[in-house]
């Protein structure tokens, strides 16, 4: 237990309603009920989603477009860790890790640990190549990755990297909403003006290209009675409404922006089948917690996905090509039509509860932090 005078700096790129976000939100909740003082610093802000979190900083207000821009950013979070004197420093996604780890080292910090939460085909070879230096020099006191698949990127890497690996399973909050089932399906298809009946399925993710959500779109032309719910922001907005209208059913997507949890946890119950085309994960938090709210879930064929999305070693997803159209159609449609099989996954996937316990994430980071010296 922390005697409440250790602070903890947690950094990150973008403030969005995002994975490595929500996950940054829960581990620092957790961590201050422990006796952690917890700031989070945003190097720049994208959206409003966290603006009510408790002692939450901004670099800059938008995302820099020039040198000059890049330089105030990167002295006001110098300036920021002098103010704040955390004992450690948590940093989150690629870009968090490389900008944040040799800030902190300037500001006196001696505890930083990097986050892998991105995806390696996020990372671009000289900022990969910047990460392994980071790595073997010692920037990083460690780097935490959360899943075996990322474990087994570093088999390759440098000893004095690979050293400083550990991995820490990612815990969630389930996504409870605030109303039943029933009334929550019923509630969802009043809102988008839908019959009580009618098949909607849904994702929520940044709209983003490596999210691929255009394979879902593709999925609408599949049964004209189906709609599509995406619930997230992102650059690719405008080429999922172009191609939905392309298609011939623009009507029939539904983009809802970002949400808080509790109306996210009431979309959630309110599907018939979460789907998760996403490319490349390091966890997948979202359909990890679509599955654990007891929704069936269609994922594409990642081995980081088929690792996670199992409980007892029995799968709770259906798994599927999303980059071949025919067959993630086709893997749709037959689970939409198989009762049976939509029941089983929904009832398999509230097991992931227990598996990823939010708790049990802040015990290891807490011991994590002792053992570097920071608790």
């Amino acid at each position: 237990m922390a005697d409440g005078s250790l602070r903890l700096l947690f950094i990150q790129p973008q403030a969005e309603g995002a994975g490595a976000q929500e996950l940054a939100r829960l581990l620092g909740e957790k961590l201050a009920e422990r006796g952690f003082e917890v700031h989070h610093c945003f190097l720049y802000r994208r959206t409003g989603f966290y603006d009510g979190l408790a002692r939450v900083h901004y670099c800059a207000a938008g995302r820099p477009r020039d040198a000059v821009a890049l330089f105030r950013l990167l002295l006001d979070l110098l300036r920021h860790l002098r103010r704040v004197r955390p004992h450690a420093v948590v940093a989150f996604q690629h870009w968090g890790n490389v900008i944040a780890a040799p800030i902190a080292r300037v500001a006196g910090v001696r505890c930083v640990l990097a986050n892998r939460t991105s995806a390696t085909l996020a990372m671009r070879p000289a900022l990969a190549a910047l990460d392994t230096m980071l790595g073997m020099f010692g920037f990083y006191t460690r780097v935490i990755v959360n899943s075996g698949e990322v474990a087994r990127e570093y088999d390759s890497y440098p000893a004095a990297y690979r050293r400083r690996v550990v991995r820490i399973d990612h815990g969630f909050q389930p996504r409870t909403g605030r109303l039943p089932p029933g009334e929550a399906r019923r509630a969802l298809r009043a809102r988008l003006g839908l019959g009580a009946e009618a098949p909607v399925i849904g994702c929520v993710a940044r709209l983003h290209a490596l999210k691929n959500l255009p394979a879902a779109v593709r999925l609408l032309p599949c049964d004209a009675r189906r709609h599509l719910v995406l619930v997230g922001q992102g650059p690719e907005r405008e080429a999922l409404v172009a191609l939905a209208r392309e298609l011939g059913c623009e009507e029939r997507l539904h983009l809802l922006g970002e949400q808080p949890a509790e109306a996210v946890g009431d979309i959630l119950a309110g599907l018939d089948l979460f789907v998760f085309p996403s490319l490349a994960e390091t966890f997948g938090l979202a359909v990890v917690e679509a599955a654990a709210a007891g929704v069936p879930v269609l994922a594409h064929d990642l081995p980081v996905l088929r690792e996670v999305l199992q409980v007892d070693g029995e799968p709770c997803a259906r798994f599927a090509d999303a980059r071949d159209e025919a067959a993630f159609g086709a893997a749709a449609t037959a689970l939409l039509c198989d009762a049976e099989a939509l029941a089983r996954l929904g009832e398999a996937g509230r097991g992931l509860e227990r598996r990823y316990s939010a708790d049990a994430m802040a015990r290891a980071y807490e011991r994590l932090l002792s053992d570097c010296g920071a608790g």
